[in-house]
């Protein structure tokens, strides 16, 4: 099954942000657009933003005036839904409500042929529940873009249950007809974007509600150790605080109160004080003008060890040994096996977060997880109250020698990018069990969809079989709530690799 043709007439309902944006992508792609919208003169309005769009993209020279031209003539605003009756496709993005969008597209069935593709580009309402009340529920397909829709490449395209295989290849091929990177996605609650990500706000905000950390250090980690793009924080105040709440409360409530999706208390308390983030000035941050960034808690100098014994190859932070012997520090004894401590002079110990607490041990400080201890600017560490001064000066000596910030949270188990990245892989690990996608997609998709330094699966096979397992277990046992809970196919992803492995 091939894309639509350009000649094939494509219908956008819904002329938001999100309904411009796709708009945008299928005129440029080449096809004739039609707008509508149910509010009087909006649709025209639209067409004037996008053609206004049109010519910011000729004065960047990103698309030329005959181009332009030529997508202008080819769009327009409709002022009834039977001006749609030609169109090949149809896409609604209107209001996240599923009586709205059902009554919509039951008005659409009556006008368009039955050969004319629906789809909704519902972020979070069940692709399945919205086809439901069609005559011809095979057609029916969700086209998730990501906003702003004519930027992000990430297109997730989902089958509900009833979605004929050839409708859902022939939107795939023209999403990636339009330039877009497709991904295939069975009808699950968040998909695969909203599903997997979900861990990536539920650790900040768990570490901020147990007084772990502050946002702007919780934030300052994930970006400067994590690698991630934004941090968890000012993300979702970039997002809109009710819009991400909303979209986690759905989430959790699809999937019968799991508590791995439980929501934050802290973010409601933030959302129920009208604190939304940036459109109302305030939310995690202060946005309003003159408000001074908090900066994050960066410790003083410390004094780097002379040397460092590596009790085996740090495993997933291996790369550490070369940087500490570049910066001149002796590594004495190291082994060949998996450890993941140092033992620093004083005669404490430096480990790689683990799920485990400090004051489960004598003198031991934690130190963060990284995709590229190499790259990192910042590195986060943690004790607790029994750990020596000494072993602490020394642990900051030593990563602040390798041109690195160093920020002292709480004593949490996991810390704040390791625990993050072993959920974000136990559900990635989840959803490709239960079919909603495939390794590669699921890849994909949480690198373009919200710019991940590695795939879920790529980390996960990066950190070595059972990382993620073993952190998650300890803390499921500090934690014994279920939301640490390693899955089965975490377990079984873990004993397949290791039977392989240990087959003569």
């Amino acid at each position: 099954m091939t894309a639509l043709d350009l000649s094939s007439p494509v219908a956008v309902v819904g002329t938001g942000t999100m309904g411009q944006g796709i708009a945008q992508v299928a005129l440029v792609a080449g096809h004739p657009v039609r707008l509508y919208d149910a509010v009087p003169g909006r649709a025209r309005e639209a067409a004037e933003g996008i053609a206004a769009r049109l010519d910011r993209l000729v004065a960047k020279e990103r698309l030329t005036a005959a181009d332009r031209d030529a997508a202008r003539a080819r769009l327009l605003p409709a002022d009834d839904l039977t001006a749609l009756a030609d169109c090949a496709l149809v896409v609604e993005a209107v209001l996240e409500r599923l009586d709205v969008k059902q009554e919509l597209f039951r008005a659409l069935e009556d006008v368009v042929s039955d050969d004319c593709l629906l789809a909704t580009n519902t972020s979070s309402l069940s692709v399945t529940a919205i086809g439901g009340a069609l005559r011809v529920p095979e057609r029916f397909v969700g086209l998730h873009f990501f906003n702003p829709a004519p930027l992000l490449p990430l297109v997730e395209v989902v089958s509900g249950f009833a979605t004929d295989v050839t409708c859902a290849t022939r939107a795939y091929e023209t999403a990636r007809a339009w330039g877009k990177t497709p991904v295939a996605c069975a009808d699950t609650p968040g998909f695969i974007v909203n599903r997997i990500a979900r861990p990536f706000y539920a650790e900040a905000f768990a570490v901020y509600e147990s007084q772990g950390a502050d946002p702007a250090t919780v934030d300052a980690v994930l970006r400067e150790c994590g690698g991630f793009r934004m941090g968890a924080f000012e993300l979702t105040d970039l997002i809109g605080q009710d819009v991400n709440e909303a979209v986690t409360h759905s989430v959790w409530q699809a999937f019968f109160q799991d508590v791995r999706f439980t929501p934050s208390l802290a973010q409601r308390r933030l959302v129920e004080s009208g604190r939304l983030g940036r459109k109302s000035g305030r939310g995690w941050y202060d946005h309003r003008d003159g408000a001074e960034r908090p900066e994050p808690h960066t410790a003083g100098r410390a004094e780097p060890p002379a040397y460092v014994v590596a009790e085996g190859g740090l495993g997933p932070a291996s790369d550490l040994l070369a940087l500490i012997r570049e910066a001149g520090i002796e590594v004495r004894a190291e082994d060949e096996d998996n450890g993941t401590r140092l033992v620093l002079p004083g005669g404490g110990q430096l480990a790689l977060a683990d799920g485990q607490t400090s004051v489960e041990y004598r003198d031991v400080v934690y130190f963060d997880l990284s995709p590229d201890y190499r790259a990192a600017t910042r590195v986060a560490l943690s004790h607790s109250q029994d750990t020596s001064a000494r072993t602490v000066a020394e642990a900051t000596g030593l990563f602040q020698a390798l041109g690195k910030k160093v920020s002292v949270i709480e004593d949490v188990p996991g810390m704040i990018v390791a625990r993050t990245v072993a959920r974000i892989i136990d559900l990635a690990h989840d959803a490709v069990a239960k079919g909603v996608a495939t390794e590669q997609d699921v890849d994909t998709a949480m690198r373009l969809g919200v710019n991940y330094p590695l795939g879920p699966f790529e980390w996960s096979r990066r950190l070595g079989r059972g990382w993620a397992g073993s952190l998650l277990d300890d803390l499921h046992e500090r934690d014994p709530s279920g939301r640490y809970a390693p899955s089965l196919a975490l377990y079984r992803h873990a004993y397949a690799t290791e039977k392989r492995e240990d087959t003569p």
